[in-house]
């Protein structure tokens, strides 16, 4: 499985760093059977990310037409109150340090992102990924109206009303969609990952390399609903 991150301006660190490393950990595991790379819309770039400025370098540009898996992550920045309206008086490709999350995220719209992930997502041979704003990266583009996904849980409602069915879980697999919650969910998301692509004991294998132990029940449109609860 080739998994190709992507990075765009404002991004947040911890989505992209905490998903490469388990990635990249769980090819070394597998002998090679997982490799991972950095990748943007425009190709390769720097791209500085919403966190005090640090860069992350895009080794190449995303290719839709890849077989794999195709990762978005959210952005990093202020979080608005409710009614406050952003400063959005900027020219296309401009962004400053302390802006908010959801400007941030609306401005990859204004990319060639979003042509790009509409052609990851009809490719029956991608798996799409998003950790926490990267979810709503995608409903904004239009591309999960009446699927199932999650984001942070601040912008659950913003999903929901994308058409998206919002569900308040840590990890949502809905087939060729898998989405995180917040920011630490992308190492839950990514272990997850490896488990359905590779196998449970790599993915074993990296959750003990990290001290880390996934947690909750990954969420599936399967079974009974419950009830009375």
């Amino acid at each position: 499985m080739h998994a190709q991150i992507v990075l765009f301006d404002g991004f947040d660190p911890l989505d992209v760093i905490a998903s490469y490393e388990v990635l990249y950990a769980g090819g070394t595991a597998s002998g090679g059977a997982v490799s991972v790379e950095l990748v943007s819309a425009e190709g390769p770039r720097e791209v500085v990310s919403g966190t005090g400025g640090l860069a992350l370098r895009a080794t190449a540009g995303l290719d839709p037409g890849r077989a794999g898996l195709i990762l978005v992550p959210g952005a990093s920045g202020r979080v608005g109150e409710p009614g406050e309206v952003p400063d959005q008086d900027m020219g296309a490709g401009e962004w400053r340090q302390d802006e908010f999350v959801p400007v941030l995220l609306g401005r990859t719209l204004t990319t060639g992102l979003p042509t790009l992930l509409k052609a990851a997502v009809a490719n029956p041979e991608v798996t799409t990924a998003a950790v926490c704003g990267g979810s709503l990266v995608l409903a904004m583009a239009g591309l999960l109206e009446g699927r199932h996904a999650t984001t942070h849980h601040l912008g659950l409602d913003m999903l929901d009303a994308t058409g998206v069915h919002a569900v308040h879980a840590r990890v949502v697999d809905d087939g060729d969609l898998v989405t995180g919650a917040g920011v630490t969910s992308g190492l839950d998301l990514s272990l997850y990952l490896l488990e359905r692509e590779v196998g449970p004991r790599i993915a074993h294998a990296v959750e003990e390399l990290f001290a880390h132990e996934r947690r909750g029940t990954v969420w599936r449109h399967q079974g009974p609903s419950p009830a009375g609860l």
